[in-house]
């Protein structure tokens, strides 16, 4: 049988119902070979040469790629439509073509943008060999990213302590966020004030108006710059008879969005449910191997003619021909580039909404229906509205005042959907007004003035960022949601509320790259170089002349850091943030001299643990620090400073508060040579560690506490705090490996736990650990495995249900319920538990052949040959 090799085994499980029997579908499991990361795994000076690694999880997946093709030696390889999924067909080429013993010729690389089966079966009939130019962008792609994040990254390391990594695409991300903060923090409030008046009409009905011309003039955003002026101007209005001058309503419409494709459909995910960019194209991929969405990584926008027509037919049956466009809506990518465009996110059947898909997962039934219903109003006809606009005035034309509304006169494509916001945006104009005409008097209920401040630029959320980079050109579909995820891994940013915030190490980073390395994070250089491998791709450029370009200026850029003392580089950084860490001071003192001892100058100073704080220059004689920043009287009053928060002192000892690499701690008395070790308590997580209070950890520091002997056996108890929480101990000390350890319920138990509460928790412990060994009885029996046989059952264990077969433990996933699983789904789960553990699912239906002895012999060596066949096409 033929061997079709895909990524998942969801993926591969589904094209072998649409193949049937005649083929052997395997997964691979994403990609099989990576660049060690190691020095010399990219060799600049022999031509670019990359050192290629099969993974360790990936050896035994080859194997079984490898028995599947000595039954039958064609391959078949049907990996994702675009650059990764090419270059992982390219990288099982050259990891099967090489393996002793298998006869390869060539491979058939096919590709389908959905997974159906009418798409299937045309893909197989339509093979091809692996495109070059596709697998040399991703070769360029790789060696790119490589070459700077191991050469640019040891420089981070050495000049800028606490600092963990740089990337390509990576640090230019993270100077977009720190540059929006840095805008935040500049920014400056302006007071501005406006003035409404409720009015109402001849006929009784009230309606808002807004202030746009005072004393003849007409009003900007800042013309009433304060209280008085706005309170003039409510007098002006008070003191003047108001009328109609003009009654003017325009038609209006509304288009709908085009279809989604990958940065959209992060960006609406994100403003509609919150999920993030990774979260959006792992419910996607899910979608996509499911068969019913098309291919979710994709730059482009347009719709197939046959999917147009389907939508325009499902449009018909739903709504009716009044909400169908007289022509379908064609749409062409916008986007700076479209390297990657292939047809837009959508169903992969038209006429099967979200009901008739019965998606049982929660994600991806929201997920879905969003897709679906975009997909459904890109090709509906547009929402018609009516615009009014009133003028009201004084005969005197001193006072003019105007109020806005709108009238839907039809939905259109608003009866299926409507695009999100980012930001909340107040409205005016969608508001009905009253009949109204030219001469009407109008009668003033109130009239007020409204105070505002202008507002900075909202922080990114993961939608707005992704957006951005998509405006500029940085990154591509397949690349968003890993670099996004990757600043946050590195703890470069933060996610509050949604919003993406630069940390301290995010903030050094960006501006040692911005002295020393400009030009690598430059917006339109990182831009130009996507694009240069998006020629690649296309064959219109030599991969090696890109890497060779690059790398002659980087690493000469490298090279001129070599010399560079940490104290240079501070002081650099101090020079660039000072504005944002040393603003002017109101009464135009000096912000860099030191309020402690009034000698010293104020400088960043970077902590061993990472991250940076504001010290003395005086420092031992000085020990003033405050967080890394602009002054912020509040935030130093509670912040921990790197040499610790000093609490109090307790029996003649100081009691400190510190940061410490595993987290904030508790200590008493001063680190020195005599005391090395002074006593420590970890701060539990259910406490601010800015918030603890002397007597707090005065507390802390006094456990482990001894509540008593056994009424048994005369051995202590003890309570104390672990790393699992709060417990207590039945052992001759808490530094004893025996004994028993039972869990407490709360974090006050520790200091206040009895002896009888806790010889009866002991009892408890000792009576479940009896119980270990007997058989677990199951909370549901699925029935018999239809491959292997033998029971598959349902238990619920420690750590969540899961599903039991032979001896297998399979999790069942937190979006399943127990109660809801299939037999089906259960053998999907045990067959890549099996897989992820190395274990084989025995088939019980026929036993294994053995080979003839004489089949045993040495293989010709037919590798070279075979390598080099399928070379020649692609």
């Amino acid at each position: 049988m033929p061997v079709v090799v895909v990524e998942s085994p969801a993926k591969a499980k589904k094209i072998n119902g649409y193949l049937g029997s005649d083929y052997t579908v395997l997964a691979s499991y994403g990609h099989v070979r990576d660049l060690p990361p190691k020095d010399g795994s990219v060799l600049p000076d022999e031509d670019f040469e990359m050192k290629w690694e099969v993974a360790s999880d990936s050896k035994k997946h080859i194997k079984a790629i490898v028995d599947a093709l000595k039954e039958d030696p064609k391959l078949i390889l049907a990996t994702d439509p675009d650059r990764e999924g090419e270059a992982i067909s390219w990288h099982l080429w050259e990891e099967l073509s090489n393996k002793r013993g298998l006869k390869l010729e060539k491979a058939d690389r096919v590709v389908f943008n959905q997974i159906t089966k009418t798409a299937i079966l045309d893909a197989m009939a339509h093979p091809r060999q692996i495109d070059a130019p596709l697998v040399e962008a991703y070769l360029a792609r790789r060696a790119l990213d490589y070459l700077v994040g191991f050469n640019l990254s040891p420089v981070l390391w050495r000049k800028l302590p606490g600092s963990k990594s740089a990337g390509r695409v990576q640090s230019v991300t993270l100077r977009l966020i720190v540059e929006r903060e840095m805008e935040i923090e500049a920014f400056r409030a302006q007071e501005y004030w406006t003035v409404k008046a409720v009015l109402t009409s001849p006929r009784g009905q009230a309606f808002e108006a807004r202030l746009t011309v005072l004393a003849g003039d007409k009003l900007d955003k800042f013309s009433l710059a304060n209280q008085t002026q706005a309170e003039m101007a409510v007098q002006a209005i008070q003191s003047r008879d108001l009328s109609v001058k003009s009654v003017e309503a325009k038609p209006g419409s509304r288009n709908p969005s085009p279809p989604f494709m990958t940065s959209t459909l992060q960006q609406e995910a994100s403003r509609k449910f919150g999920f993030g960019a990774r979260q959006t194209m792992s419910v996607a991929q899910r979608l996509y191997e499911a068969g019913l969405i098309t291919y979710m990584r994709t730059d482009g926008i347009d719709m197939a003619p046959e999917a147009v027509t389907d939508a325009r037919k499902a449009i018909s049956d739903k709504f009716g021909d009044k909400y169908l466009p007289k022509e379908p809506r064609i749409y062409k990518n916008k986007a700076k580039n479209a390297q990657e465009a292939h047809e837009c996110i959508r169903p992969t059947e038209m006429n099967v909404d979200t009901a008739a898909a019965k998606i049982s997962d929660s994600d991806q039934r929201k997920l879905y229906d969003l897709i679906y219903k975009r997909t459904m109003a890109a090709q509906m006809e547009a929402a018609r509205l009516e615009r009014t606009t009133v003028e009201i005035g004084s005969d005197d034309g001193q006072v003019m005042l105007r109020s806005t509304g709108q009238v839907m006169l039809f939905d259109g494509f608003l009866a299926v959907y409507e695009e999100g916001r980012d930001d909340d945006v107040v409205d005016d104009d969608d508001k009905r007004l009253p009949q109204l005409a030219q001469g009407d008097k109008t009668a003033k209920e109130s009239v007020t003035p409204d105070q505002h401040f202008t507002q900075p630029p909202p922080r990114y959320t993961e939608a707005t960022l992704v957006k951005r980079m998509e405006e500029l050109g940085i990154g591509r579909p397949s690349t968003y949601a890993s670099i996004v995820t990757t600043i946050q891994d590195r703890g470069y940013v933060e996610k509050d509320k949604n919003r993406l915030i630069p940390q301290d190490k995010g903030r050094l980073v960006t501006a040692f790259l911005m002295n020393y390395f400009r030009k690598y994070i430059g917006y339109d250089f990182t831009a130009d170089l996507e694009n240069q491998l998006d020629e690649v791709s296309a064959g219109d450029a030599e991969y090696k002349k890109v890497l060779d370009r690059f790398w002659r200026d980087f690493s000469a850029a490298i090279a001129e850091t070599s010399d560079l003392r940490i104290t240079e580089v501070l002081e650099k950084i101090n020079e660039v943030l000072e504005p944002h860490l040393f603003p002017p001071t109101e009464d135009g003192s000096d912000p860099r001299l030191c309020p402690n001892c009034g000698q010293g100058r104020l400088s960043m100073r970077t902590a061993r643990a990472g991250g940076a704080f504001i010290g003395c220059s005086n420092y031992p004689e000085c020990r003033y620090t405050r967080p890394f920043g602009p002054p912020n009287p509040e935030a130093e009053a509670s912040a921990i400073p790197p040499d610790g928060k000093l609490l109090g002192e307790d029996q003649g000892d100081e009691i400190r508060i510190f940061k410490g690499r595993f987290g904030p701690y508790a200590q008493r008395g001063e680190t020195t040579e005599e005391n090395k070790k002074p006593p420590r308590q970890s701060i539990p997580k259910e406490w601010e560690p800015e918030d603890v209070a002397l007597e707090d950890a005065v507390r802390l520091l006094a456990l482990p506490r001894l509540i008593g002997p056994h009424p048994e056996d005369g051995v202590n108890v003890w309570s104390n705090i672990g790393r699992y929480g709060p417990y207590i101990k039945h052992a001759g000390s808490t530094s004893d490996r025996g004994g028993t350890n039972a869990n407490l319920e709360g974090l006050e138990d520790v200091w206040t736990v009895g002896m009888n509460h806790a010889v009866q928790l002991l009892a408890e412990k000792k009576a479940a650990r009896g119980n270990r060994g007997k058989a677990a009885t199951p909370i549901h029996e699925l029935g018999e495995h239809p491959e292997a046989g033998g029971p598959v059952n349902i238990y619920d264990g420690k750590y969540g249900p899961y599903v039991k077969w032979d001896k297998i433990n399979a999790t069942i996933p937190d979006t399943i319920e127990p109660a809801d699983l299939t037999l089906s789904q259960a053998v999907d789960l045990i067959a890549e538990r099996a897989a992820k553990s190395g274990k084989k699912v025995a088939k019980t239906k026929a036993a294994p052949k053995k080979k003839p002895t004489a089949k045993k012999a040495a293989p010709k060596k037919t590798a070279s040959k075979a390598k080099a066949a399928p070379k020649k096409d692609s």
